[in-house]
């Protein structure tokens, strides 16, 4: 299994970012991916920690959603702000972890991250639907720990 910053290459970075950029077209919500070799603990603590390390709890709608990555310890989550999580059910998490992984067991990490991520506008769309004075309150690049 290859480390954090070798898991995608410059193109499946690109085709990642461009994902995020399109899916932000279609809600408000702030999507970021961080990527990283090892987590030690739970899962959903680490992604939980780095979810603030990224200052993605300081959006104003509190609609960040993070999509989190251990790759050496082969650990995912997939967790949401305070104001999504209001709207979604914890089923919605399960059916993006699902799509996402499906692709992560046949090597298609680029091909699972952007499953993942397409599916966030239909869901996050309608509670928090795109706007025309929308400002992208974070980056939308890869971030590697």
């Amino acid at each position: 299994m290859p480390g954090a910053s070798k898991l995608l290459d410059r193109q499946a970075q690109e085709q990642v970012v461009e994902a995020i950029r399109e899916a932000e077209r279609a809600t408000s919500a702030e999507i970021r991916v961080h990527i990283e070799n090892h987590c030690r603990g739970d899962v959903l603590d680490r992604a939980t920690e780095v979810f603030s390390e990224l200052k993605m709890d300081r959006t104003e709608l509190r609609n960040g959603v993070l999509i989190y990555v251990a790759v050496k310890d082969r650990k995912t989550a997939i967790i949401g702000d305070s104001g999504i999580n209001r709207y979604v059910r914890r089923e919605f998490w399960d059916t993006c972890y699902r799509a996402m992984s499906s692709h992560f067991a046949t090597g298609d990490f680029a091909g699972g991250l952007c499953a993942a991520i397409g599916l966030l506008p239909r869901e996050l769309g309608e509670c928090f639907p795109h706007q025309s004075d929308d400002v992208n309150e974070l980056p939308d690049e890869i971030s590697f720990g």
